[in-house]
């Protein structure tokens, strides 16, 4: 009995122990990108961004793979640079934002890939949550000039717009769409250590 309790003390403080190794870090507004692409008329890529996103990270430096991250991005704050594709866009055409206001991804886990990584995780856009496998290279961690402890990342990834249920489109006489299902999202982030 006594080696049994032991055992699970032991077992216990191995688990508290790895659990201790990780820091939380939040994403510097300045110093994050969320942007995606998506072909229009099949003859052009037209731009933008999600300004308006937060998110913490649990990082493991000794093994990057037992870090996880969570991220909130505000989908009113997309921005294309046209106020008129920009309203469209947050109709309920695209992404409609009244009724879903954000859009979230939450890691279960993250896995050694080649020379970088993948976060695997829930994806949730318009309600639909999805788990995507999100490649991602860790940039490294330093101290800024200010003497914050701050950490990279890039990642990006190429999802179909339908599978969230935003299917708007028109069918071009050629039978292109006028906006492909296909959008490439880019993702650069620093976080700070808090």
């Amino acid at each position: 009995m006594h080696s049994k309790r032991l055992l699970w003390t032991f077992i216990l403080g191995l688990c508290l122990a790895a659990n201790a190794r990780a820091d939380s870090f939040v994403l510097d507004p300045p110093h994050t990108s969320v942007e995606f692409g998506v072909r229009h008329l099949m003859i052009n890529t037209v731009k933008g961004k999600f300004p308006e996103v937060t998110g913490t990270i649990e990082f493991d430096g000794q093994d990057v793979s037992k870090s996880s991250v969570n991220v909130t991005i505000k989908t009113g704050s997309v921005n294309t640079g046209s106020a008129d594709r920009d309203k469209h866009l947050r109709s309920a055409d695209f992404l409609d934002v009244e009724k879903f206001p954000e859009m979230t991804f939450k890691s279960s886990r993250i896995e050694k890939q080649g020379d970088g990584y993948a976060a695997v995780g829930t994806l949730t856009i318009r309600g639909v949550a999805k788990e995507i496998v999100l490649p991602f290279n860790f940039l490294g961690q330093i101290k800024d000039p200010q003497g914050r402890t701050k950490i990279g990342v890039e990642a990006s990834l190429t999802l179909n717009r339908r599978d969230y249920g935003i299917s708007w489109s028109k069918t071009m006489d050629n039978g292109g769409l006028v906006v492909a299902n296909e959008v490439k999202i880019e993702i650069s982030f620093e976080a700070v250590k808090k």
